[in-house]
């Protein structure tokens, strides 16, 4: 089942700084198809804080990177 992600989305979190750890798990659900709803279940937030990270207009705490962090080791 496809969840796709709209262009909007994905031209700005290809626009945006891939060393922001936000970008880094945007780009890893995109190419991998990983809906949103999951990964915000799995972090304990929303989907519209999920967006704002895939897009770089926020970014998460060290405490949520962390968990960020473990989140793509499993994709690698």
């Amino acid at each position: 089942m496809k969840h796709g992600y709209s262009s909007r989305v994905i031209k700005l979190n290809q626009a945006a700084d891939v060393t922001s750890i936000g970008v880094k798990l945007g780009r890893m659900c995109i190419e991998y198809d990983v809906p949103v709803t999951t990964i915000a279940e799995k972090l304990g937030v929303t989907r519209q804080t999920i967006y704002n990270w895939f897009c770089a207009t926020h970014k998460p705490s060290t405490k949520q990177s962390t968990a960020i962090e473990e989140l793509l080791l499993d994709f690698t």
